[in-house]
């Protein structure tokens, strides 16, 4: 149900390509991560929509990115990666991503064997100022093995997952598929569960019931996590609270901010504030859309 390449392959974010949007093949490791320490660190402006094939890495990965977003398919499930947050990629799991245009595009390599912890499944994680700080600092290529040593073990000791852990899940349902790729495709579209029932030509009951089971949301809350999602990303990338309300079909800016608040358990406002009081956002809810990012 997810949009395929003209290769056939599925999309590995959920909104439509745009144009000029780079295809990589997979991630490549720092050159480093050979002979370095438990983590490498490393980072980069991505300068055009892109996107990385399904890949996986030998060591675990935690991504982050400042001035946009990123997204990360693993099986049925969608990340969406925003300011403030990171996303933890244990080592072998499969994996695709895309990341905005002028996203500052950070990653760290753990060497399970030298990591003392370890995450199972994807997890999202809290980019502290501290976090970031330290990973910074370890992304330097004039560190001693002791400075390096010591760095790493506060890593170690800091890293937590997030409150946030924002994951969509698709249906892959084919009683559903096609109600799934219409709001993939446009998330203001606003037809009921009884529209889409009778155009599907079956009940609402049997809709209701494959939400339920290939997601664990009623049909109402997926397409509400759904459309936060896309808002984190519009959001991320300047755009205003009115006009992510009408770009995502809610009537009023109110209702737009109520269904934000009931999945993120904040305001747009108060949420991003609180991303700003962590690090420098290229965001602002309030001010319009943002026209670019320095390098």
């Amino acid at each position: 149900m997810v949009r395929s390449s003209s290769r056939g392959e599925p999309s590995p974010g959920l909104w439509r390509r745009e144009a000029g949007t780079v295809m990589r093949r997979a991630g490549a490791l720092p050159q480093r991560a050979a002979d370095s320490g438990a983590v490498v660190a490393e980072f980069r402006v991505v300068p055009a929509p892109t996107e990385w094939a399904q890949h996986a890495h030998r060591l675990h990965e935690l991504v982050w990115v400042r001035g946009g977003t990123l997204t990360s398919r693993v099986g049925d499930r969608v990340f969406t990666v925003f300011e403030g947050h990171g996303l933890w990629m244990p080592a072998g799991v499969v994996h695709a991503g895309r990341a905005t245009e002028g996203a500052r595009f950070h990653s760290a390599f753990f060497a399970p064997d030298r990591t003392p912890f370890a995450f199972g499944e994807p997890e999202a994680i809290a980019m502290t100022p501290l976090l970031v700080s330290l990973l910074t600092h370890l992304s330097r290529t004039d560190l001693d093995e002791a400075a390096r040593l010591r760095a790493e073990a506060v890593v170690f000791d800091v890293i937590e997952p997030s409150e946030h852990q924002l994951a969509l899940r698709l249906p892959g349902d084919p009683r559903i598929d096609a109600i799934a790729e219409a709001l993939l495709d446009d998330p203001a579209d606003g037809r009921s569960l009884e529209e889409w029932a009778r155009e599907l030509g079956t009940s609402d009951r049997t809709v209701t019931r494959a939400f339920r089971q290939s997601t664990g949301l009623s049909f109402a809350q997926w397409r509400q996590m759904l459309r936060v999602h896309r808002a984190l990303m519009l959001l991320s990338d300047g755009f205003d609270v009115m006009s992510v309300s009408e770009h995502l079909g809610y009537a009023q800016p109110s209702s737009f901010i109520a269904a934000f608040r009931r999945v993120m358990g904040s305001t747009p406002g108060a949420f991003f504030g609180a991303v700003a009081a962590s690090g420098d956002v290229r965001n602002s809810v309030s001010g319009g859309e943002n026209a670019g990012l320095s390098a």
